[in-house]
């Protein structure tokens, strides 16, 4: 499974490790998306599934190179330096820019989901009519959960770690956003956001040399939320990847079908024009929101509109450049 690449191929690996952490970072968005669309989906389980007694073994007798080849190490090496790198540049910039222009953002992510359920669904040529409610069942699934109300912020430790499991469905499951589905669950500032500030924090404190901060019982806190949130996700993908791996295998047009569901149910939450009362919204936390169809006499409208249609055009471009490569 892992085949030596070009120096052109690990760029573009790491620029959809860059698109991955993006789509990981915003509720409603799943990075699982982006590998399927991007036709990298397969060997994300596969490395993932590889973290087993095997591997453990390997490392404790120290032997890193076999390690490292037995994971399909240089895939996993250059997807996740595109996650990291999109969580200090591509993601802060895009916080910046879902404040200030919300609906052209959503407008191209729609646009981007849109194309990808459409080419995935291409590639399958034809379902049977049960594969055809798998997709219902998905989608349906995917509708309920866009209409769930966020519970309240939970700090318990046997949460935290369930929290941490789920989170990681974003990241395996296409069209199942990990970070939507802690923000239903009230977790999404605590986890997502104050422990990550207390560590970035505590980094820089540890780098100055002053570790005062071992006295502040909230920093300290949060800084165990966010251990007990990450031991959480580390269970869920390794458990989660051998389950779905076993699944491609025996069961890989259905499980495809289903997927293809939650892509599409996932579509409402990323809708750019929704109605609250009175007044027409984007945001990124879950309300009560009613989807509306936008005036196209008004210019704004018209831009994202224009938005929607490059997000659709980036990514049947990305699948015609592929196509070429692969012959």
């Amino acid at each position: 499974m892992q085949l030596k690449k070009s120096n052109s191929q690990k760029i573009i690996l790491i620029c959809k490790g860059i698109a991955m952490g993006i789509a990981n970072k915003i509720p409603g968005i799943s990075g699982g998306i982006v590998a399927l669309a991007a036709g990298f989906y397969e060997e994300l389980i596969f490395s993932f599934s590889k973290f087993n007694k095997t591997a453990l073994s390997l490392l404790l007798k120290t032997e890193f190179k076999a390690f490292y080849n037995y994971v399909n190490g240089s895939f996993l090496t250059l997807l996740f330096t595109g996650v990291i790198l999109s969580f200090f540049s591509a993601s802060l910039i895009l916080d910046r820019l879902i404040q200030h222009y919300p609906k052209q953002v959503w407008g191209f992510f729609f646009g981007m989901i849109l194309a990808s359920v459409i080419h995935i669904w291409v590639k399958e040529k034809k379902f049977s009519y049960k594969e055809y409610i798998l997709i219902i069942l998905g989608a349906s699934f995917g509708i309920l959960l866009s209409l769930v109300t966020p519970g309240q912020e939970n700090d318990n430790l046997s949460f935290v770690f369930l929290c941490g499991m789920l989170s990681i469905s974003g990241m395996i499951l296409p069209g199942l956003s990990g970070s939507f589905l802690i923000l239903v669950l009230g977790n999404y500032t605590l986890l997502l956001i104050d422990s990550v500030n207390a560590l970035y924090y505590s980094l820089g404190d540890i780098v100055s040399f002053d570790f005062s901060f071992t006295d502040d019982p909230a920093r300290m806190n949060l800084l165990g939320v966010l251990l007990v949130f990450t031991l959480g996700s580390v269970t869920g993908l390794l458990v989660l990847s051998k389950v779905l791996r076993w699944l491609l295998k025996y069961y890989p047009k259905k499980i495809t079908a289903l997927l293809i569901g939650f892509i599409l149910g996932s579509l409402s939450i990323t809708w750019p024009w929704k109605l609250v009362g009175n007044k027409t919204v984007i945001e990124s936390e879950v309300t009560r929101q009613e989807l509306i169809w936008p005036n196209l006499n008004e210019i704004q409208n018209i831009y994202v509109m224009l938005f929607i249609l490059l997000g659709f055009g980036i990514v049947t471009l990305l699948e015609i450049y592929e196509k070429r490569n692969a012959k």
